[in-house]
């Protein structure tokens, strides 16, 4: 009788285990696609033209005490 019982529930277990472990694995995010415009005179996929980023505000850099050295032995 233990022994029908003991079967039974490292059966259930394993099972279970089997389960979780198939599922935990190869999880990743599914990359999303733009939509590709067509041109309207030819009806091919035309390309993007790239467009100018507007300029970055400058930060003053802060000189590191090996700078400041450099810039007092010239």
């Amino acid at each position: 009788m233990a022994d029908i019982v003991k079967e039974l529930v490292s059966g259930v277990v394993e099972s279970v285990l089997k389960e979780i472990l198939k599922k935990t694995t190869g999880r990743t995010a599914t990359k999303r696609k733009k939509r590709q415009t067509r041109s309207p005179t030819t009806g091919r996929f035309a390309r993007k033209a790239a467009t100018a980023k507007p300029a970055r505000k400058q930060v003053s850099k802060r000189r590191t005490a090996a700078g400041r050295s450099r810039q007092r032995s010239r």
